[in-house]
């Protein structure tokens, strides 16, 4: 919830800034490409760190790093000093997902897992409808230096935690095991018979991830642009107001997915949502009507974002516990840095087509991967091990 909240206030504030830096929609997507690439280098990193030295140790770092950096994006005054903030935040969002997607796998039973992975990942949904609402408050009134000191606040959770969260009893026992290199653990992934999941996972979180951040980067700058831009022409705080029951969906999308996931198994859950948003993308991209957007919202956040579920079960349960951090951090966040693209590459469609116009190419990006999803294996009901 916490690092959706910091991320996603760049994205309500997207066309404010635009205007004061003067910057093209293909600018504007570059900070959130920038954002995206270093993510994958906070993923990787934290990976190993939490394999070396604890799921919950690496998670209070993770979530210090990018509250910090949220609120440095206040001190920015130009195109480059807002890339180098809007980059930490990155850093700390990769790192966050993988110190504690692991957490979460590791403490749950097989049976359940997918389920309490959809119940964390719904906090990403929590997040985005907390940024709308504190961006209708603050940023109307106060501006966007303001909005982003808000981003300070994960910090205090961070310390009030700390005390709280503790390692899984699964990495806690294999520390009492002789110590491997972390270089060696790193080797492991490119060698067989873990080197075809880590080749198959990163192409299958490269598709979707491109289409989840090409689509939702500029959802709030599609229904806030003019119609003479490709936009639904709402103001801000209107804009903000239909992000909610948009992600009200999501929510929805994400905690049914570890349902679904537990019963049908992993592949037949993800089907469902990344075909049923490939249909869903296009139709909302060409849609002006405030009734139509509002009705559609609910759906496109269920199906565009609950598949993230996905990846924290299934990847915890395709790598052993000594390189589940490594492996699921390399993976999730290479595809995230690769899919850094998507922003950019939607901003300059959208500078050419309109904005509502290039929402509808991430539907081909849906669509691969519900092809790939077949290069990996079955994993409901895996011990971990």
């Amino acid at each position: 919830m916490l690092d959706a909240m910091d991320v996603l206030l760049f994205v309500f504030a997207i066309n404010v800034i635009r205007g004061e830096f003067h910057l093209s929609a293909a600018q504007a997507g570059l900070v959130s490409s920038f954002t995206l690439a270093f993510s994958a280098v906070g993923g990787i990193l934290f990976g190993i760190l939490a394999d070396r030295f604890g799921r919950a140790r690496s998670l209070i770092w993770s979530i210090l790093i990018y509250s910090i950096a949220s609120g440095g994006t206040a001190l920015s005054w130009n195109l480059p000093s807002l890339l180098f903030w809007r980059a930490i935040v990155g850093i700390g969002l990769g790192a966050e997902w993988s110190a504690g997607a692991v957490l979460v796998a590791e403490t749950w039973p097989p049976e359940h897992r997918a389920k309490a992975v959809g119940i964390m990942q719904s906090g990403w949904a929590l997040g985005y409808i907390l940024a709308a609402g504190v961006t209708a408050a603050v940023l109307p009134r106060y501006g966007w230096k303001v909005l982003f000191l808000t981003g300070l606040l994960p910090a205090l959770f961070a310390t009030l935690m700390r005390r709280k969260l503790h390692e899984p009893e699964i990495w806690t026992n294999r520390q009492a095991l002789p110590k491997r290199r972390t270089w060696d653990s790193m080797g492991d992934l490119f060698r067989p018979p873990l080197l075809r999941i880590t080749v198959c996972g990163t192409m299958l979180a490269t598709s979707v991830l491109f289409a989840y951040w090409g689509l939702f980067t500029w959802v709030p700058g599609f229904l806030s642009a003019t119609p003479e831009k490709g936009g639904a022409g709402l103001s801000i705080v209107r804009s903000s107001a239909f992000i909610i029951p948009m992600q009200m969906g999501a929510f929805a999308g994400y905690v049914t997915f570890g349902w679904l996931a537990d019963k049908l198994g992993r592949r037949a859950a993800f089907l469902i949502y990344v075909i049923g948003a490939a249909i869903a993308t296009p139709i909302y991209g060409a849609s002006r009507g405030e009734q139509t957007l509002l009705l559609l919202g609910p759906a496109i956040g269920f199906l565009g974002t609950g598949f993230f579920s996905l990846f924290g079960a299934m990847l915890s349960e395709l790598y052993p516990t000594e390189v589940r951090g490594t492996g699921g951090g390399f993976v999730y966040n290479i595809g995230r840095g690769l899919s850094s693209l998507a922003p950019w590459i939607v901003g300059a469609v959208a500078d050419g087509y309109g904005i509502g116009g290039a929402l509808a190419l991430n539907s081909v990006f849906f669509l691969i991967g519900a092809g790939l999803i077949f290069t990996l294996p079955e994993t409901r009901k895996i011990r971990l091990m």
